[in-house]
């Protein structure tokens, strides 16, 4: 297929070369772009082939340990997998797809230089496309939401919500005004999947270690506040683990308030469906995920949630040399009894099949019958602090130390690269042996501050 770019798009090295364009460096995109490059090596190397990956990070988070990454079991470096290094056979442009014309086989992205030059988004033709894209919050329209709450979906969400529950316990030592040490305090989290009760667990326990070395904090002085809406946390590990989770919660003095929204956060007040006012400084939201937008500024078919619509092959339904995994897609559960049923969007589901995907692109080039995506449950795990978790593994249910070691036992070898491995191994044998770092380094997320301030600027004021 010849390739027709414009004088500003990106062309390959021949017309003969097949292009194939991933769009994302997650779990599915990355994965994907390494089984490509493994599969089509002789084809890279003789220019037969070319992975082109576009994604706004030069690295894939490995969300799982984001907690432990906010609790510093983990350094944040080793959340992250560089791309550049790992796909040292796909050329990766750290930039966002704009949109996608799948009919034309052309997509425009943006990149930062582009934004430098004013130029305009650039144009890049692909014979097959890989979308994977992830996902993005899902918020609501609830005052004072967007001015004073965080997600938790980056690394830099992670370190941001660590550094800002210890600067809340050094303002509450400090304080004389009881109004602003109780809501320096208080901490709510909204949303009872994995996210937010991983990241709820891992930080009590590390502001509960953390209060030992305040002269006039202690743990009992802190409220910690978990809103869910349904009935139900944790639904992944099953009804009695997530029973067995609450009751565990409740055990540790956190407030778990199921079949409760949040109405308001307005002036750092959060109102709760249930009548309950909590003031506080800290409203973590991780109520759900939405697709990318990226998937409604294309051509290709979606379903009512806003998903691509995808076969059990991994394909897009009714648009050829198109592809989908993980939190963008809407792909069939074959495994499943009843009919009509989807596999969930999560990160087990998504690496498998960026396997099947890949593979399934390197049939469709060399003219192959694919194979449909069937997965086998392994079961779910989760932690809630330092030798704390739940687990539902090969259908046996597990708690506390069991839970948590099997937790790490698991991310350990799902963690993508060897060096990974070994970095987080060390980390945990040597966090074992010494004592929790308890640093708040704040001025990392705005580093000019002080510079700033001796050139005669003003101190830039807390956003959270």
């Amino acid at each position: 297929m010849v390739k027709a770019a414009n004088s500003r798009g990106t062309t390959p090295a021949s017309p003969d070369c097949v292009r194939v364009l991933v769009v994302g460096g997650g779990y599915v995109g990355m994965y994907t772009a390494l089984r490509l490059q493994r599969k089509l090596k002789a084809q890279l190397k003789r220019g037969e082939a070319e992975i082109v990956v576009i994604t706004p990070e030069p690295y894939m988070t490995y969300q799982p340990f984001l907690p432990e990454a906010a609790a510093g079991n983990i350094s944040p470096r080793h959340v992250v997998v560089p791309l550049r290094r790992v796909l040292d056979h796909c050329r990766v442009i750290i930039g966002e797809v704009a949109s996608i014309d799948h009919a034309k086989r052309t997509a425009t992205f943006t990149t930062l230089a582009t934004e430098e030059e004013g130029t305009g988004p650039v144009g890049i033709s692909y014979d097959e496309l890989v979308l994977a894209p992830g996902s993005i919050s899902r918020t609501l329209p609830i005052p004072g939401l967007a001015e004073y709450a965080i997600g938790f979906k980056t690394v830099e969400e992670a370190i941001g919500l660590r550094n800002h529950v210890l600067e809340q316990m050094d303002i509450a030592s400090s304080t004389r005004d009881p109004a602003i040490r109780d809501a320096a305090l208080t901490f709510v989290f909204v949303g009872g999947g994995y996210a937010g009760v991983e990241a709820l667990g891992e930080l009590e326990d590390m502001a509960r270690y953390a209060a030992r070395y305040y002269h006039n904090i202690k743990a009992e002085d802190m409220k910690w506040i978990l809103v869910e809406a349904s009935g139900r946390i944790l639904p992944e590990v099953g009804e009695e683990m997530g029973k067995y989770t609450v009751r565990e919660l409740r055990r540790r003095n956190i407030d778990v308030r199921l079949e409760t929204r949040l109405d308001s956060c307005e002036d750092r007040v959060a109102v709760l469906s249930d009548g309950a006012r909590f003031p506080t400084r800290t409203v973590v939201w991780t109520a759900g995920v939405k697709p990318h937008p990226v998937l409604a500024a294309s051509d290709l078919p979606l379903n009512e949630r806003g998903r691509l619509k995808c076969t059990a092959q991994l394909s897009v339904d009714g648009a050829p040399h198109a592809w989908a995994a993980g939190d963008a897609a809407a792909v069939p559960d074959v495994t499943a009894d009843e009919p009509g049923k989807e596999c969930a969007p999560n990160a087990q589901h998504a690496v498998r099949q960026a396997k099947v995907l890949g593979d399934n692109i390197v049939a469709t080039l060399r003219e192959r019958p694919l194979q449909e995506y069937r997965h086998k449950y392994v079961g779910s795990v989760a932690s809630l602090g330092l030798h704390k978790g739940v687990a539902h593994v090969y259908g046996r249910k597990l708690k506390g130390y069991c839970a948590w070691f099997m937790h790490r036992v698991y991310h350990l070898s799902r963690v993508p690269t060897v060096n990974r491995k070994s970095r987080v191994l060390a980390e945990w044998t040597l966090s074992g042996l010494f004592k929790r770092e308890i640093v708040s380094l704040g001025s990392l997320e705005h580093p000019r501050a002080e510079f700033e301030l001796a050139a005669g600027g003003e101190r830039p004021k807390e956003s959270s």
